[in-house]
């Protein structure tokens, strides 16, 4: 059932903004927002009407949310921002980038209000809207998750890769598109089972390496997240000994780089994420460390096959990246 307090006082929206806002994502989340405030009254008509509710289970957790679930507000998760776009789904609050809505997301944010940037959610903004559920993320902060629960009943969404499936569910489940949502699951099963047939054992001793280039540093990802499960579940391949060792996203220093010496490199580079150094990319190329690797060498490096945005372990990421990938390795 809805949660929502209408007689917060703007001094205590106030104090809560104050609390979820101002920090940036870092590889290790260490927000710590100030206890939520509270306070009651009586809720009006057309939350009464509301009243209904229904169960549903995700990732081994039970939630009561409205019988219908019509306004959704999408706050933390990119994940569900990219599951909407497979799904046609359109939130009436959105992540913003920059204080704009990416342009890969236009065909679902035409309407939509921008509810803060991605670990940024403005309280304020959310409970205007009026939603019937939220769609957090996982790395929100607890304090952050019970915040916007007082608002209405909030999903703290995976944003691990190998749960792409039940985020898709979820959304499907939410919004009556379960059919779509399979037919999407099973579609990406397909395409992923043909690319590895086609590119057989043409890769088997050849190292690939997906990296995101965020603030100037090169970042690579555990083997279950980002690109990597395409690339070591999906099409079989081999995941070089840093990627199987690395616990979560890690900046690796360029003579860390040299030794993993790809054979393959696909890179991830957005403006947004780099405003301190927009020449990160142009320097790396000019470094000679990186000119020294086998994949700079032999002309395999691919940079944005995908949109720089796309968060790697979603169906749209999957299905764009999968596409991308065996048409550059499949290719030499």
């Amino acid at each position: 059932m809805k949660k929502i307090y209408l007689g917060l006082s703007i001094a205590a929206l106030t104090l809560a903004l104050t609390a979820c806002g101002g920090g940036k994502e870092t590889t290790t989340n260490t927000t710590t927002p100030a206890p939520a405030t509270t306070a009651t009254a009586e809720k009006p008509a057309d939350e009464a009407n509301k009243a209904e509710t229904r169960t549903i289970k995700y990732l081994d957790k039970e939630y009561t949310i409205p019988s219908k679930t019509e306004r959704i507000v999408i706050a933390g998760s990119m994940e569900s921002m990219e599951d909407s776009l497979v799904l046609n789904v359109n939130p009436v609050g959105a992540i913003s980038v920059g204080g704009k809505f990416p342009e890969m997301f236009a065909p679902i944010t035409g309407e939509a209000k921008s509810i803060g940037e991605k670990m940024q959610p403005n309280l304020e903004t959310i409970l205007s809207l009026k939603p019937d559920v939220i769609m957090g993320s996982s790395k929100f902060p607890p304090e952050v998750v019970e915040k916007l629960s007082k608002i209405a009943p909030t999903f703290p969404v995976s944003h691990i890769s190998t749960n792409w499936e039940a985020n898709l569910q979820l959304l499907g489940e939410l919004t009556g598109k379960q059919a779509d949502a399979e037919r999407a699951l099973q579609a990406y099963k397909a395409e992923a089972e043909a690319a590895k047939a086609k590119l057989g054992e043409s890769l088997k001793d050849k190292k690939v390496l997906a990296i995101r280039l965020r603030q100037g540093n090169i970042n690579i990802y555990p083997d279950k997240v980002f690109f990597n499960p395409v690339l070591y579940a999906d099409l079989g391949l081999t995941a070089p000994a840093e990627v199987k060792a690395a616990k979560a996203q890690e900046i690796i220093s360029m003579e860390k780089f040299s030794q993993i010496n790809p054979d393959y490199l696909f890179v991830q580079f957005s403006l947004d994420e780099n405003k301190d150094n927009p020449k990160a990319l142009e320097d790396l190329q000019n470094n000679p460390i990186w000119k020294s690797v086998n994949a700079v060498k032999n002309g395999n490096v691919y940079v944005n096959v995908v949109d720089p945005l796309a968060q790697g372990g979603t169906a749209w990421s999957k299905t764009q990246f999968l596409k991308a990938a065996v048409e550059k390795l499949s290719a030499k």
